[in-house]
């Protein structure tokens, strides 16, 4: 379980130099503070030629380098026009659009400052390229530049957003009717990007459901459902360090947008630069008619559903009560636990105290062994059965029990299967006549293969997409379509949906039911979380991951691993490895998902979609064992998911255990040669255990 606290607690690497000041502008702390930061912006809009000419003149106002130098011009039409020459003429061009464009003076002096430094590399970086459509959306460090995330980049996203939902849904009557909806989570900045958002669709006569207080996110997709909205935008930094923040979008259908949607997002965009003049204008929120707050709908609505999923579970068998410890990890999760747990009718969780309240700066320390320390021993004072673990946003959910007198922390693929089961299980009580064959449970190629071998005892149908639940949701999307019913899917990053009402990973319902399955465990099988995991693996294989990563110091060295696995045979073209250990572990088949091979096809082209932007390459072996080698395109590391999957008349776990490990070695030594290659290995235990925590510091 280690790769989540790891990911959640790393810096974002950034070539930007060391000198460039970060932008940690912190959200008012009440409505005092609040109004007199919304009087100062309305007063700096009002009279910002003014404070430009200020500006420019006391901070610029100095000898200036001959090559390098700047110049503040006040136009006929009395606007300030600055001018920057830095002999990069489509730099200054970018400075100069900035400048003309922003109109905050937090990230406007950023930009001086480093003018005034004369730090062009820095200004390269930042103005020469843009923040673009990644795994989760948009997501950037909060700091002046078009590739962070800022008010005048929020704006700029919302206008490319706002332009291609009136080219895709042209009629206006649906901008005012259907709308959007737009929610925020904890982090500094987030309910201001949010209410920016708002303006730029308010101002384009679209609705919008903007909600009153801070979110998980789930709720905005199961908006988008409850509602018919045309898109949906959370801003979130997800489980990422304090400092970064993001825009996930959604489509009308409920999902996370993907292709071909998102490329077009971000070409208009890129058409929809200019910021509206009334873009900061505050006073568009107030007493407007396309305005509304769906909080109190939405939510009664959402515990509605999740009552729904587990009514056969609450009407039919008796509950054990248990004592849940929870830590929301100083995120935006407990007031929604809370209320899940009411709505299925079970005893208050247990809150860790310290990190019950949201907090912007995550205090705690990244240390694996201390980030779960709080819940241990708050678990431990209160004779506690589980523990329940939420991102900042109740996003993802991750869980420990009590075995042997000690807290074992389960990873994500092992709650994946003990999900996976618990969802056929429902549906098998729920039915008097379950069809297995119209069922289907869906999970990211990153992930266990376990739902694959249930599946194939079960009857039911599996499938597989690549990471990140915006290929997860649209897949359940198209199973549905063609009248299948998806029980469940999971992510390896400790994602999972229980529910198609919230096409995204859901850790409020996720926490339910998981809490309701221990507790039906406990009342009608006497029996833990982890027996129940130790019968799934009897009856339909053991299966045991680990997964973890190696760094590197230049990105050179990724290319020549994966050109030198490709063309494994004297250079030539498709040519992989065929064994490892000197023959000793076969390897069936091979996936390409950089250049679009699969050895296991018909045509030897992959199912998946592929990217020559992304390293990536699966090995499945005769026995049973399945490795996925894949390089960050953000981070420099490579890492390897790696998977043992046992036939269910293998009893001999122990012995599997051991051959995993020994596969997962002989591979990193020969495919990866790290000592010549100068790569840096990460304890697999810590690895998990960071990734199980959550933390974003």
């Amino acid at each position: 379980m280690v790769l989540f606290l790891r990911t959640l607690t790393e810096r974002f690497s950034s070539k930007l130099s060391s000198s460039w000041p970060r932008l940690y502008r912190k959200s008012t702390a009440n409505l005092q503070q609040y109004e007199t930061h919304q009087n100062s912006r309305q007063a700096s809009t009002a009279s910002r030629n003014v404070l430009q000419d200020i500006i420019f003149n006391r901070l610029l106002g100095r000898t200036c380098n001959p090559v390098f130098h700047t110049v503040f011009q006040q136009e006929p039409s009395g606007k300030a026009s600055f001018h920057c020459y830095s002999g990069d003429r489509v730099l200054d061009a970018q400075i100069s659009n900035w400048m003309d464009w922003d109109q905050s003076p937090h990230t406007k002096a950023q930009i001086i400052d480093a003018i005034k430094q004369e730090d062009w590399e820095t200004l390269q970086a930042c103005m020469n390229n843009r923040m673009v459509f990644g795994t989760d959306g948009f997501r950037a460090p909060m700091r002046a530049g078009f590739d962070g995330m800022n008010e005048l980049v929020v704006i700029q996203t919302a206008q490319g957003l706002c332009a291609y939902l009136k080219q895709e849904y042209p009629d206006e009557s649906m901008w005012s009717e259907r709308g959007v909806v737009i929610g925020y989570d904890a982090r500094y900045n987030s309910k201001l990007f949010a209410e920016l958002c708002s303006i730029v669709f308010l101002n384009n006569n679209f609705r919008v459901h903007l909600f009153g207080n801070y979110v998980s996110t789930p709720f905005v997709p199961f908006t988008i459902f409850e509602l018919d909205c045309l898109a949906g935008i959370m801003v979130t930094g997800c489980h990422h360090p304090k400092n970064i923040n993001g825009l996930k979008i959604y489509w009308s259908n409920g999902a996370p947008v993907t292709s071909p949607h998102d490329a077009a997002i971000q070409r208009c965009i890129l058409q929809n630069l200019e910021p509206a003049e009334d873009s900061w204008n505050q006073e568009v929120l107030s007493a407007n008619e396309l305005l509304s707050n769906p909080y109190k709908q939405i939510v009664e609505a959402y515990y509605e559903s999740l009552k729904s999923q587990l009514s056969t579970f609450l009407e039919d068998w008796e509950k054990y009560p248990l004592n849940i410890i929870y830590t929301a990890m100083h995120g935006v999760g407990y007031p929604y636990i809370e209320l899940a747990f009411k709505a299925i009718e079970f005893d208050p969780v247990i809150p860790v105290l310290e990190q019950v309240s949201p907090n912007p700066d995550f205090p705690d320390t990244p240390i694996p062994d201390d980030a779960l320390y709080l819940a241990t021993r708050r678990a431990t004072i209160k004779n506690a059965d589980l523990i329940l673990i939420n991102d900042p946003v109740a996003g993802c959910m991750a869980a420990a029990e009590v075995v042997k007198r000690k807290y074992r922390v389960f990873s994500s693929n092992e709650l994946g299967a003990l999900l996976g089961w618990w969802a056929w299980e429902n549906y098998v009580m729920s039915e008097e006549d379950p069809d297995a064959s119209n069922c289907v449970m869906i999970a990211s190629t990153l992930s266990s293969k376990i739902l694959k071998s249930m599946a194939e005892v079960e009857g039911f149908a599996f499938h597989e997409t690549l990471s990140g639940f915006k290929w997860i949701g649209n897949k359940v999307l198209e199973e549905e379509d063609e009248g299948r019913n998806v029980l469940f899917a999971f992510d390896e990053a400790f994602g999972y949906m229980l529910s198609t009402n919230v096409l995204d990973k859901d850790g409020i319902s996720a926490a339910a039911h998981l809490a309701s399955m221990a507790s039906y465990l406990r009342s009608e099988k006497d029996m833990k979380l982890q027996d129940k995991l130790d019968e799934i693996y009897d009856n339909y294989g053991y299966h045991v991951s680990q997964v973890s990563y190696h760094v590197f110091d230049n990105e050179r060295i990724i290319k020549n691993i994966f050109n030198r696995l490709r063309t494994f045979d004297d250079g030539r073209k498709d040519t992989y490895p065929t064994s490892i250990l000197n023959g000793e572990y076969a390897i069936e088949s091979v996936r390409d998902l950089t250049t679009g091979y699969d050895s296991s096809t018909d045509d030897e082209k992959a199912t998946l979609p592929s990217s020559k932007t992304n390293q990536m390459i699966t090995f499945n072996f005769s026995n049973g064992f399945v490795i996925t080698l894949q390089a960050s395109r953000a981070q420099p590391k490579i890492t390897y998911y790696a998977e043992m999957c046992g036939e269910p008349e293998n009893k001999s776990w122990t012995a599997l255990n051991n051959k995993l490990k020994e596969m997962v070695e002989a591979i990193v030594r020969e495919f990866y040669e790290p000592e010549k290659n100068g790569l840096k290995s990460t304890k697999g235990k810590e690895e998990e255990l960071r990734r199980v925590c959550m933390y974003a510091l």
